[in-house]
């Protein structure tokens, strides 16, 4: 219980703290969604049209495809935590610029350093990029990284195709299922570490 007030809490402070221009356009705030106890974070790029409509992360086709995955490896959405990189729709579902990444920034690391997750899944090269900047999406798919950041305990990341990117392009909805399939595997891996 802790745990959720102290997620309350953080969103309710960067939602009148937050300085990113994107703001102005978006409809809401989106916040994380799911367990304040999971052993998995999914990370994002920005809140998508449907997500913007509603205030929760992944709810449109590309939501529909991660359940649908986390289904093949026994998990529901109330067993992880979801979340984005930045907490608002870019307009017309644009790539989120580097000072919106930034200025969301703080509030993604107090969110894992609430939940202090065994791991974090990237959903996309923009979540990716946004703590591993050197690294390609095509190169380290399906690949776990271990790195040490400062502020969060976690140190182990696994990044992934985003699921929108599956949605137009049939040949790595396959690549996406197989990497996904590896994350009982991961978690295992981690646990003897």
């Amino acid at each position: 219980m802790k745990k959720i007030q102290e997620l309350q809490e953080l969103n309710n402070k960067w939602k009148e703290e937050c300085e990113c221009e994107l703001k102005k356009t978006a409809t809401q705030a989106v916040f994380g969604v799911g367990s304040a106890d999971a052993e998995i974070i999914f990370i994002g790029e920005a809140p998508g049209k449907s997500e913007d409509a509603k205030g929760e992360p992944f709810v449109g086709a590309a939501g529909k495809f991660l359940n649908e995955m986390l289904g093949l490896i026994n998990l529901q959405r109330e067993d992880i935590y979801i979340t984005n990189i930045v907490k608002y729709r870019p307009p017309n579902n644009r790539d989120p610029l580097p000072e919106e990444k930034s200025a969301c920034r703080e509030w993604l690391l107090e969110e894992i350093k609430i939940i202090s997750p065994k791991l974090i899944i990237f959903l996309g090269r923009h979540a990716m990029n946004n703590f591993f900047p050197d690294q390609k999406i095509s190169n380290a798919h399906g690949k776990l990284l271990i790195k040490k950041f400062n502020g969060i305990s976690t140190k182990f990341f696994f990044p992934l195709y985003h699921p929108a990117a599956a949605l137009y392009n049939g040949s790595m909805r396959e690549v996406l299922i197989e990497d996904f399939k590896k994350i009982p595997k991961v978690l295992k891996e981690i646990e003897k570490r």
